[in-house]
């Protein structure tokens, strides 16, 4: 297993579309394995393949406060089930130290793989189903950024860009 280089915003990269995962293989639970490893090291609760700059439709998730409950989600699709909405203050291993109110809907399934490639469905909500539909907006090139304001989103852009210079 493998601690793997996490981007942040605000890469171009993390706006690239994941595509697909067509077999489950030894390749993809590789995968899987470094990105529990990268996503536990961070630390953090979710991570996207496309975090890691892998830009297949993999995402894995631990919110349990012990890290004994891993999920992966190979392909994952979400249906919303209401129209209610609630606010959740979200950070992201992608935009490190930022923490902003996002609205996302309460009920929601999702249906994808798991490691073994067989496919399963849940219902979640809480904490999980925003963690999952935050991972999965990563497969499509959003980030949790998109959903404030163009100022807050441009004074985190500019902050990251001068730590990045400056790491450099």
């Amino acid at each position: 297993m493998a601690i793997l280089e996490i981007l942040e915003f605000p890469d171009p990269r993390l706006r690239t579309v994941a595509k697909p995962v067509d077999t489950v293989d030894d390749s993809i639970r590789t995968l899987i394995d470094d990105m529990f490893e990268t996503m536990y090291a961070a630390p953090g609760i979710g991570l996207a393949a496309t975090q890691i700059n892998v830009h297949k439709q993999v995402v894995v998730m631990d919110i349990s406060e012990d890290g004994n409950d891993p999920l992966v989600f190979i392909n994952p699709q979400v249906e919303v089930l209401g129209e209610d909405k609630q606010p959740y203050d979200e950070g992201c291993l992608s935009v490190p130290g930022f923490y902003e109110s996002v609205d996302r809907p309460t009920q929601i399934r999702v249906t994808a793989l798991d490691r073994s490639g067989e496919e399963f469905t849940l219902e979640p909500d809480g904490l999980l189903a925003v963690c999952i539909q935050h991972e999965l907006d990563h497969l499509k090139g959003k980030l949790f950024v998109d959903y404030i304001s163009s100022m807050k989103r441009d004074r985190i852009r500019k902050k990251l860009e001068k730590l990045h210079r400056q790491r450099a």
